[in-house]
């Protein structure tokens, strides 16, 4: 985590709304990950896209305890991004700040209720996409989160591209495709994020999806810092 770029990263979110960090998955951790799908004891539920209007494919949420190398993920990406954080709250004129440790926010989460975890496993096959969305999930909302390609591109799937969609105010949409190699971490806005404008910062809407594969499967791991109701 010390070895990423965080300047880069702050000024690409400030810039582009996302930004993208390798390094931190390894091959072999991806695989571990992806194969654990079937395994249903490491998770609480699962939702079919297509039953919900969501697209198609399927995800699942994990249960408490977390993988471990997920619960280090979520702990170990908080700390560097909630300053991030605060500082695009205190930009949007929004009052709410978030605590140094991950653990004192999931105990403001947890006495509002919120006390599913929302880190989630996602499956695609030929065909499947994730329609444009935002994860919210309750009161208290993390304004940022991660998600982690875990196939490789080109070998394991082709198509599933990451999209970022940006509705400013009187304006037309903007899109954003990541491009994502395997074990690469793609951090993006929940719900908004500030723009600087002629007078001032302004808020702007944002939601992400998965374009459709053309084949393969791919698997996804998303870190969302809050839990859900």
């Amino acid at each position: 985590m010390a070895s990423l770029d965080w300047e880069r990263i702050a000024a690409d979110l400030d810039t582009h709304g996302c930004a993208t960090v390798g390094g931190l998955l390894s091959p072999a951790e991806c695989l571990g990950l992806a194969e654990g799908y079937p395994t249903d004891a490491l998770f609480r539920s699962r939702v079919v896209m297509a039953r919900h209007g969501f697209g198609r494919g399927e995800y699942k949420y994990f249960a408490y305890p977390l993988p471990e190398v997920v619960s280090q993920l979520r702990t170990a990406l908080y700390a560097p991004l909630v300053g991030i954080a605060n500082r695009w709250n205190e930009a949007m004129g929004l009052e709410v700040r978030y605590p140094e440790e991950h653990a004192t926010f999931l105990e403001r989460c947890h006495e509002a209720g919120q006390t599913r975890p929302t880190p989630l496993l996602l499956r695609y096959g030929e065909g499947d996409y994730n329609c444009l969305h935002q994860d919210l999930y309750g009161e208290h909302v993390f304004p940022l989160q991660v998600a982690f390609l875990l196939s490789a591109p080109g070998q394991d799937f082709t198509g599933g591209e990451f999209v970022l969609t940006e509705q400013r105010p009187r304006m037309q949409s903007r899109a954003e495709v990541v491009p994502l190699g395997q074990g690469d971490g793609v951090i993006f806005p929940v719900h908004h994020r500030p723009v600087k404008g002629t007078r001032g910062y302004y808020r702007v809407n944002m939601r992400h999806g998965v374009s459709r594969l053309r084949s393969g499967q791919r698997h996804t791991v998303g870190i969302i810092f809050h839990d859900a109701r």
